[in-house]
């Protein structure tokens, strides 16, 4: 299936139902499964955890510190005795999101994959921090609306284009202005701020630390 000829649909009158339209047409997704439910509760999962399972979401160019705070958010919260994995947005597409590209179709199945994987770890009573460009609106919004309300956490990072040309830790920058790279964000593709996100941070004017201790602190941990 070719994935620069579908898109997802959230189905109003089924929430976190979501159908797949290719070229013109919607097909729903079939009928004859049933949910099948555990016997493990999420309030008991969290009993045993010690804390709640969220989704805190990275967003922000590339370079802009959305990999380097994630780890380091994952690393205290380890420290902290918390449950928590990092899903990082080069690294999935190594395994499953290996089929997909940077064209806005194959950007908005990458985020939707990933907003069903992380509702998995989140509904697990992990902590899920992802780190995604994820540059649409409307792709956060997907991945937001397929998370339970209230266990998403998108935080913006808000940090100049100059600034994160100028770190350019995988020089991709360099390639992405020498026409090496096609549909490069924020050069040859766009950015998309968030509105209202839970949080926004500037790693130019905050450390690291400093970062992560804003973040433990709206998620409840600090």
């Amino acid at each position: 299936m070719n994935s620069a000829f579908a898109m997802f649909v959230l189905d109003n009158a089924r929430p976190g139902a979501i159908h797949f339209r290719m070229a013109g047409h919607l097909t729903h997704k079939s009928e004859n499964i049933t949910w099948s439910p555990g016997k493990v509760t999420h309030a008991e999962r969290e009993q045993r955890m010690g804390h709640s399972g969220c989704v805190v979401w990275f967003t922000g160019l590339s370079g802009s510190g959305k990999s380097t705070l994630a780890t380091e958010l994952e690393r205290e919260l380890f420290k902290r005795g918390k449950n928590a994995y990092v899903l990082d947005g080069d690294n999935v597409r190594h395994g499953l999101c290996s089929d997909l590209g940077f064209s806005p179709d194959d950007r908005k199945e990458n985020i939707r994959r990933i907003g069903e994987v992380s509702k998995l770890f989140a509904d697990a009573g992990m902590i899920c921090i992802t780190a995604f460009i994820s540059p649409y609106r409307s792709d956060r919004e997907l991945a937001r609306n397929i998370v339970p309300e209230g266990r998403f956490i998108e935080v913006y990072l808000d940090t100049p284009l100059t600034v994160c040309e100028k770190r350019d830790p995988k020089g991709l920058y360099v390639k992405a202005r020498t026409g090496k790279i096609k549909d490069f964000t924020g050069i040859s593709a766009p950015y998309e701020a968030p509105f209202h996100p839970e949080l926004e941070l500037n790693t130019e004017q905050c450390s690291v630390s400093e970062c992560v201790a804003t973040i433990l602190k709206r998620i409840g941990l600090a």
